[in-house]
Formats: structure tokens, C-alpha cells, sequence
């Protein structure tokens, strides 16, 4: 059961990975062996170790659009960049569900609410060191909040949750621009270990929104803008080593982590290797080889490999099938001519075969056809279904009425997808083969995963200027309540001009408002049932079309020590303690 951020939460210390129910894989010179069956790693920790050394090595089929811990928006990157930057919180690490839980991690406790619930303070550990030796301080947070929120124009791919809520910044015009030594006066510092947040009106939530890497330090000295990706000064138990732009980065140990000022790093490898622009068939057979731990993205294997693994016993027994809170779905582009009028967005939702999406993803193993917005394991999920059709296989006539009703016999659009994401492809045709038979000529555009908000589907002037209509989207909860899925991809000041992720581009002043009056509710089960009102107000709107509640098939490598599943992160493994028994 989850309890509101407001309320004291219980404090980990000392996190171990010898989590209950999790037996200590037999040990043979410091690796480990597992007989581990599918999805053991849901529920447990699969080849438990605490030995030390060796090469943890990962891939992606492409590259992030920045490692900068304030720069960036994807899943994958909030849970890697915590081996090098330290979020005032975090969320402990441990199997499905369990993962969910919030834990203190630069802080030394989860934040002491006052003023109604509109200033939030934390007290910073002593003794953690960036990667240079000097000390973290109260102020390195507070410019990293200040850099990764006011300072759009340069960094634009993370959230900006900061700039709406934090009191007073309207004049403040970001860390770069601004010539005194103050900085934004809503975030103090009264003293080297103490930070606090002055907020324009309660935030529930408050606590998981730290837990960003938005709040890992920055020492404003050694901050390069844009370019801090290849040069950032690390805060936690690695460093970087190397940064090979679109091909490869190596961390090492950061001799200046101090275990004492960590209870939840444990710094088992020597070295920690990601190999970028991967193809993913090979990724896939490295996994199988054993030659690398993990595909960093998440993103599951291929629809080739699905087959390969499922179908041998002993390769499916090394695959974990987790839900994440994730929806598949498609953006209607609100802002694109004829998507503008609402009865062209309902003859989208009606001719699409959610079905056919579905089997090209892999079949139900991928996810269950999905009907709202919210995931069905996100508090405030309710079941209903707006655009019904018989077997989710659509409804042609439903769909021809409503474009008569918007005046249009047939509409010529495209569809962005992920070039790098084969499955966004496959899908993206198989809706374009279901718009087709109803008068919807939708063709596709694809771009890569690396620029396809900074430069692509999240930059609104781009898509009106390329008449895209329709946009491939994946998303996971920020963190795992309803406004932490909700509020950036439906909110109409989520809406930017470059990292946009409110693709539809929605601003409904009463689902705005549902959402702002939510997160001021310190009653959890009154902010529970707004969710679901929003989610009904949203699908009203027919701006997204559900697919499925997406299920990532993962592959963990025969060598990986300590891997376990996690909710907070999508279902992805949690990269925090991974070790190997390779030497």
C-alpha cells in the first residue's frame, strides 16, 4: 500500500541486496552460479554476491541523448547515472514492486515538510566526495537544480517540474545569465549541509520528485553547459574513465566514494563498460553469450530472439517477463491540422486494430491491449474503455462517421517512430495499415532515439512544419504515482519547445487544474480517484490512443551478479550493485 509523501515514510539503512526470500547463489572463486528460472529476477535477486572486481559491460542500440544527470529524460539514464550521481533520494534497490520504495540517498532521511507542505527541507550527508576530492555541499544541489531547470535554452531534455513549482522564479533567468552570486532565491542554504525548497503551493509528492537526477550535485566551477556530458564530475561510487561519443564509456572507481557516506552502493566491479549504436540483434546474442550483462535501454529483446528464447528451456529460463508502468500508445497532435477538430482524432481511435499492434510487438507477452492512459499498476488506475470496439480489432464504420462528422473523407498525415526501435516500427505500420482502410493515409517518418524529442517529435514547430500528425510513444511514471505519470505528457504547461513530451500538446484547463489540486491533496485516496478522473477527462479528449500496457521480455547475462528487476525503473534491472563473475 503506498502512503503519501507527506507522512514519514520508512527510512533503509544499511540497503542490502540479501534481500528476504533471496538465497546466496554457491560461490566459485568469488562468481556465482544460479539455477534461477524465468522471471526469478522479478521477485528475487538472481546470483547474490558481494565479490569484488572484473568488467560489468552493457549495450544500447543507440546512444542517450546526454549522460549529464540534469540533461536527460529516459528511464535507462535515471537508473544508470546513479552510479555516478547521487539524487537526494532514491529508490531502494529490490525486486518488482519493492523497488518502488522511496530511500534517502545524497540526503540524510526523506525531506521535513512545513508551511503546509510548500517548503520541504533536507539535510545532506557529510562526508561524500566528488570524483576531484572536494566536498559535496548543500550549494552544488542547489545549482544543479538551478542549471537543470532555468537553463532550458541549453538544457532542454529533462523535466521541468522545478521551474513550475518552485515560488517565485518568474525573474530569475538561469545560472548562465545570471550575475549575481545568489541564484534562485525559493532554494536556500542556510548552511553547507542543508537545503531548502520554497514551493508556490503544496506538493504532495515532493519527495519522489528529488529523487530526479536533477538534484545530483554539480560543482557550478566545473559546469560546461551542454558539454558537461563529457566532462562530469561524479558524486557517486564510479567516474568516467572515457567518453566515446556514440561509441562507447567506460567508468571506474571514484576513490573519493566513501562507503560509510553510502549505505546503498557497493562497488563491486573494477570497471564498468557501455558499448553504444549496438545493432540489436547482436546485442541479443552477446546477452545469450554471456558477453554482456545487460542491454541497457530495457527495451527487452527482439522479436527474432523472443522466439529463440521462449521456445528453448534453458534460454527462457534467463529471461524476466515485468510490467514497469508503461503505456505504448500514440500521440494524436492536437495542433496539427485536421487533428485540430476532435472528431478526426475520434476516427483515429476507432479504425486502429490494436490487436495487429500488439502481435507485431510480440503478442500479449509484450502487454495487454490497453484502454486508458494510466498503466493498470499505477495507483489511480480505472478501468474503462472510451473507444471500444469488438475484439480491439477497431471499427471501420465508427471511424468513417466520425471523419463525415469532421468534415473529411480522407486525410494525408505521418507517423513518427523510432528508427532505432524496431517494434515502434512494426507498430507504427500496422496502425498505418488499419488508418489506410478507413481513409487515413499515414506515412511514416522515422528518427533516432537520441534526437527524437530534442530535435524531432518533442519540438512542436517541427511537427506542424512536417505535418506530423500522429507520434509513436512509450512512457513510464517519473515516479510511481498518478501525477508522477501523468502530468508530463497531459499538462499544459509540460508543454515545451524542444524536449516535449506532451505530444498531443494537450492544455484543457480542467485537466490542469484536476492535476494542480491533486498534488496539493495530502488525503493519498482523494489524489487516487482525480487520477482516474483525469485519465477519463484525457481519453474525452481523444488525444492518445492506448496500445498496450506495455511488458518488457528482458535477458540478463549468465555472468551478472546481484540482478533483480525493478518497478521504479520500468522493469528494467537495477544497475546500482551489479556485479560479475567475470575476471
Amino acid at each position: 500500500m503506498r502512503r503519501s509523501a507527506m507522512a514519514a515514510l520508512a527510512v533503509v539503512s544499511g540497503t542490502s541486496l540479501l534481500l528476504a526470500g533471496c538465497s546466496k547463489a554457491d560461490d566459485d572463486k568469488g562468481g556465482a552460479k544460479s539455477n534461477a528460472k524465468a522471471n526469478a529476477a522479478t521477485t528475487g535477486v538472481v546470483n547474490v554476491s558481494d565479490a569484488k572486481g572484473g568488467t560489468v559491460t552493457y549495450a544500447m542500440a543507440d546512444a542517450p541523448e546526454s549522460f549529464d544527470p540534469g540533461n536527460t529524460y529516459y528511464a535507462f539514464i535515471y537508473n544508470f547515472s546513479r552510479l555516478y550521481a547521487r539524487p537526494l533520494t532514491t529508490f531502494k534497490p529490490a525486486p518488482g514492486e519493492k523497488g518502488n520504495e522511496l530511500v534517502p540517498d545524497l540526503a540524510e532521511g526523506l525531506g521535513t515538510p512545513s508551511n503546509g507542505g510548500k517548503t520541504w527541507t533536507y539535510k545532506i550527508r557529510q562526508g561524500v566526495k566528488f570524483s576531484d576530492g572536494t566536498e559535496v555541499t548543500a550549494k552544488d544541489v542547489k545549482y544543479a537544480v538551478e542549471r537543470s531547470n532555468f537553463a532550458r535554452d541549453q538544457l532542454s531534455l529533462g523535466p521541468s517540474y522545478f521551474q513550475q513549482f518552485l515560488a517565485n522564479p518568474s525573474d530569475y533567468k538561469g545560472p548562465y545569465k545570471d550575475k549575481s552570486d545568489k541564484g534562485l532565491e525559493s532554494i536556500q542554504t542556510p548552511d553547507d549541509h542543508t537545503v531548502v525548497f520554497n514551493l508556490n503551493k503544496p506538493f504532495a509528492d515532493f519527495d519522489y520528485l528529488v529523487s530526479a537526477p536533477q538534484t545530483a550535485p554539480v560543482p557550478k566551477a566545473k559546469d560546461t553547459g551542454v558539454d558537461y556530458t563529457k566532462s562530469i564530475v561524479s558524486s557517486g561510487s564510479y567516474k568516467f574513465e572515457s567518453y566515446e561519443e556514440g561509441k562507447q564509456v567506460t567508468l571506474v572507481r571514484n576513490e573519493h566514494w566513501d562507503a560509510k557516506a553510502d549505505p546503498l552502493r557497493k562497488q563491486y566491479p573494477d570497471k564498468i563498460v557501455l558499448k553504444l549504436k549496438v545493432n540489436q540483434a547482436t546485442i541479443d546474442k552477446d546477452l545469450i553469450a554471456g558477453d554482456i550483462v545487460a542491454d541497457l535501454a530495457g527495451r527487452g529483446v527482439d522479436t527474432q530472439t523472443q522466439a529463440q528464447v521462449l521456445a528453448k528451456p534453458d534460454l527462457k529460463a534467463g529471461t524476466d517477463n515485468a510490467l514497469g508502468g508503461r503505456l505504448v500508445y500514440t500521440a494524436i497532435n492536437s495542433k496539427v491540422k485536421p487533428f485540430d477538430n476532435i472528431e478526426c482524432r475520434k476516427a483515429v481511435q476507432y479504425a486502429i486494430d490494436k490487436v495487429s499492434v500488439q502481435t507485431v510487438m510480440g503478442g500479449p507477452i509484450r502487454g495487454d491491449i490497453a484502454s486508458t492512459v494510466l498503466p493498470t499498476d499505477i495507483p489511480g488506475y480505472q478501468k474503462f474503455d472510451t473507444y471500444a470496439t469488438e475484439g480491439n480489432k477497431g471499427d471501420g464504420a465508427k471511424a468513417k462517421e466520425h471523419l463525415k462528422a469532421c468534415g473529411q473523407e480522407k486525410i494525408s498525415t505521418f507517423i513518427s517512430a523510432r528508427s532505432d526501435r524496431q517494434s515502434e516500427v512494426d507498430s507504427a505500420t500496422a496502425i498505418a495499415e488499419s488508418l489506410k482502410k478507413v481513409g487515413i493515409e499515414a506515412k511514416i517518418k522515422q528518427y533516432p532515439s537520441s534526437k527524437y524529442f530534442s530535435d524531432y517529435a518533442g519540438v512542436p514547430t517541427f511537427t506542424k512544419k512536417e505535418n506530423i500528425g500522429l507520434i509513436m510513444m512509450q512512457w513510464g511514471a517519473d515516479w510511481p504515482t498518478g501525477y508522477g505519470y501523468l502530468q508530463q505528457i497531459v499538462h499544459g504547461k509540460a508543454i515545451g519547445q524542444s524536449g516535449n513530451t506532451n505530444l498531443s500538446e494537450l492544455n484543457d484547463p480542467a485537466v490542469n487544474k484536476l492535476l494542480d489540486d491533486a498534488i496539493a491533496n495530502t488525503d493519498e485516496a482523494a489524489r487516487n480517484a482525480a487520477y482516474g478522473d483525469i485519465d477519463r477527462k484525457v481519453m474525452d479528449q481523444a488525444v492518445i490512443v492506448p496500445l498496450t500496457y506495455f511488458k518488457v521480455l528482458l535477458y540478463r547475462g549468465g555472468h551478472g551478479t546481484n540482478m533483480t528487476s525493478t518497478a521504479a525503473f520500468s522493469g528494467q534491472y537495477d544497475y546500482l550493485n551489479i556485479g560479475t563473475t567475470k575476471k
